[in-house]
């Protein structure tokens, strides 16, 4: 079932209506097989649900043969697509900054990504997930993610600017031409992790903010949204299972910190939505791992990693219980299965 309660805002998808005119297709027709219409594009503010943005990517890149859907439009967006957020970025004084600031009011662009920031004396790696929906591809809703955020990371460092590595999970597309011409260099596919490692120097040039006197309307503004949205346990808890995965095992004593409250009180909030951490826990790693074993050609021990199995026998044996087969056996049926989907949608 999807979660209603994930909902993006439409100017995720500006420009996407002009971009398949453009190209001669009936852009309705795309938006009504995802349950979506031109008037909810209409308005950027008006909220849609992720599942189906999610949706509408996918069935437009089968549809019409472009594996580089997803960077088209992002080309197509501009810095101001933000909303208010934008006016607080352009008035930090460093990108690093600027990065901490969109980190802060991530949630009210976009509630299904998770982002982790990583930094050594040379590098940052921005590393960022989707929370999964089961059964629904994320290829093209990763790949805009990533393109914004090297769109949102050339405005502030500036146009010059190039990425160390760009990195996905997923399989590489047939043709890299689009995508080495949109990001300044190959982007490498099935890696252990979705985002962009920048040099830490460029994060800390220094910028001249716009001084437009809108920035503290813009913080109090994006501050009450934020304590209105509020988030249930449910989706706090999946959030940070999502955040603490790679980095090893993911326990309640740990989510619970995070969440500043203690692990009892965390197991009491959990069965009050009739949830077990274990169950959520469990939930997690099944939708990620499906995700991992359709979309990437990663080794079973990096999985095993990015969902924080001790080792990879401990994985082999949770994934047998889970479905009833071995992880290879698995893989096998999903490729049997892959080319038969992609001509039922064509």
């Amino acid at each position: 079932m999807h979660n209603v309660g994930r909902l993006a805002r439409s100017a995720s998808l500006t420009g996407y209506i002009e971009l398949m005119e453009s190209l001669g297709y009936d852009p309705g027709t795309f938006l009504r097989k995802a349950g979506l219409s031109r008037r909810m594009l209409k308005e950027s503010t008006t909220q849609i649900p992720s599942h189906s943005l999610r949706e509408l990517l996918e069935v437009t890149a089968s549809a019409t043969g472009l594996e580089d859907i997803a960077l088209r439009i992002a080309a197509r967006r501009t810095f101001s697509s933000l909303g208010p957020i934008s006016v607080v970025l352009k008035e930090e004084p460093s990108p690093r900054l600027a990065l901490d600031a969109l980190c802060r009011y991530l949630k009210l662009i976009s509630p299904s990504l998770i982002m982790r920031i990583e930094e050594t004396a040379q590098t940052v790696i921005i590393r960022e997930d989707l929370l999964p929906t089961p059964g629904q591809p994320t290829r093209q809703a990763m790949e805009l993610t990533v393109a914004m955020m090297f769109r949102i990371l050339g405005e502030l460092i500036g146009s010059h600017w190039r990425p160390q590595q760009v990195c996905f999970t997923h399989r590489p597309p047939a043709d890299l031409s689009a995508h080495r011409a949109f990001f300044g260099r190959n982007p490498k596919f099935g890696q252990p992790f979705n985002g962009i490692v920048c040099g830490a120097a460029d994060l800390d040039r220094p910028r001249t903010p716009d001084n437009s006197g809108a920035t503290q309307l813009a913080r109090d503004y994006l501050d009450a949204a934020l304590m209105r949205r509020g988030e249930g346990i449910r989706d706090s808890c999946r959030d940070l299972i999502m955040a603490l995965l790679p980095g090893g095992r993911c326990t309640a004593q740990q989510v619970a910190r995070h969440l500043r409250i203690d692990r009892r009180t965390l197991h009491r909030h959990l069965i009050a939505e009739d949830l077990t951490f274990t169950a959520l826990l469990n939930e997690v790693r099944t939708d990620l791992v499906k995700r991992h074993l359709e979309e990437s050609d990663l080794l079973i021990g990096e999985i095993s990693g990015l969902l924080g199995f001790a080792n990879q026998s401990s994985f082999s044996h949770w994934f047998r219980a889970t479905f009833g087969c071995s992880v290879t056996q698995w893989r096998s049926q999903a490729a049997e299965r892959r080319p038969a989907a992609t001509l039922s949608q064509q």
